[in-house]
C-alpha cells in the first residue's frame, strides 16, 4: 500500500518526519498503536497498516532500504509495466481491451496541463513530479495501477472465462463512464471495479466510506452495469470492487444486495478466489447460455 502515488509513506501512517531519529519513529509507533488498538475504540484496518509500516522502518536495516526504495527513479508506477515471461503454459481466459490504458492517457494528458505549457516532461511518471502533483492526478495513476494488478489476475483464471476491460458505459456521448472490467465464467457475469483510494476504508449501507472515498463508488458501478446489461440484452450475476490487500480488514466483504445486484468487496489477493466461488446471492451461469451472454457481450461491448 505504500508505494501507491495516492497512498501515505509509512512515515506519514506513523505520524512523524521522514528524517526523525530512532527514538522518536519509535515512541510515535507506540502512540499510534494505542491510538488505533481496537479494544480502545480504534479502527482495525489504520491498526494493521500502523504495524506494516513498522515492519517497513522499525528497524535501521529495514528503514535504509525502505527510504532507499522510496528514492528510486523507477518504483512500480514508473511508466507502463512490460509483461513478464510466464513461467507456465496453461491457457489463459480471453481478454479484449487495455487494462488502465483509458486513465494512463488522462494521467499523462492532465499531468502535462498542470505542469504548465512549455515546460519539458522527460518522465511523467517521476515519483518526484507524481508525489507533487494534485491527489486526482495521482488517484488516477493509481487506479491505472489497480486495473493492471487486476487484469494479471483475471487473465489466470483459464480458458473458461472471457474478459472484457474499460468498457464503455457512457449514456450519452460526452459522458466519460466505464467499467474497468467485465468478467463471465462458469460463476456468474460480474461487472469488477479497480479502485485505490490511498487508505483504510470501511462500509456503511451496501457503500464503500473512507477519508478519500468521493461519491458512491459502489452505486455508480451498479448502475453502469445495469447499462450495459439492457444494451447487451444480458443479466450481471453482481458486482465486484477491488481494493489493495491492506485497505481492507478482511479478504472478502459481502455487501448485500445494491439496487437488486448482489455486491461484494475483495482485497486484491482474494480476487481470484471470489470469482471462482462466486459472490454470495449471485445467480451462476452455464451450459449454452455462457456462450449465449458471451456472444451478446462481444457483439455489444465497445472500449474507451
Amino acid at each position: 500500500m505504500f508505494d501507491s502515488p495516492v497512498s501515505a509513506s509509512a512515515y506519514e501512517v506513523i505520524g512523524v518526519a521522514a528524517d526523525a531519529d530512532d527514538e522518536t519513529l519509535r515512541r510515535a509507533y507506540r502512540q499510534r498503536l494505542r491510538e488505533t488498538h481496537p479494544d480502545t475504540g480504534g479502527d482495525a484496518a489504520v491498526f494493521v497498516q500502523v504495524q506494516r509500516a513498522w515492519e517497513l522502518v522499525g528497524t535501521p536495516e529495514a528503514r535504509v532500504a525502505y527510504d532507499r526504495g522510496r528514492g528510486a527513479s523507477a518504483p512500480e508506477w514508473a511508466g507502463p509495466r512490460t509483461s513478464a515471461p510466464r513461467a507456465d503454459t496453461r491457457p489463459r481466459a480471453r481478454v479484449y481491451g487495455q487494462p488502465g490504458g483509458w486513465r494512463r492517457e488522462r494521467y499523462l494528458t492532465l499531468v502535462r496541463e498542470w505542469a504548465g505549457r512549455g515546460v519539458d516532461l522527460p518522465d511523467p511518471y517521476d515519483p518526484a513530479l507524481v508525489r507533487s502533483a494534485p491527489h486526482d492526478l495521482r488517484h488516477l495513476l493509481a487506479d491505472a495501477l489497480a486495473e493492471e494488478a487486476t487484469a494479471r489476475i483475471v487473465a489466470d483464471l483459464g480458458m473458461g472465462y472471457t474478459v472484457w476491460h474499460d468498457v464503455d458505459a457512457s449514456r450519452d456521448a460526452d459522458a466519460d463512464e466505464k467499467i474497468d472490467h467485465i468478467v463471465l465464467g462458469p460463476s456468474g457475469l460480474y461487472a469488477v471495479l479497480s479502485e485505490d483510494f490511498g487508505g483504510a476504508v470501511g462500509f456503511r449501507k451496501g457503500e464503500i466510506v473512507g477519508p478519500h472515498v468521493s461519491g458512491s463508488p459502489v452505486t455508480q458501478l451498479v448502475t453502469r452495469a445495469r447499462h450495459i446489461a439492457r444494451v447487451a440484452g444480458v443479466r450481471f450475476s453482481g458486482a465486484i470492487v477491488v481494493l489493495p490487500d491492506g485497505d481492507v480488514l478482511d479478504a472478502i466483504t459481502q455487501l448485500g444486495k445494491v439496487r437488486g445486484t448482489p455486491v461484494a468487496v475483495a482485497s486484491r489477493s482474494a480476487l481470484a478466489t471470489l470469482l471462482r466461488q462466486g459472490v454470495a446471492g449471485a445467480r451462476e451461469i452455464g451450459g449454452t447460455e455462457l456462450f449465449d451472454v458471451r456472444s451478446r457481450l462481444q457483439q455489444r461491448v465497445r472500449h474507451v
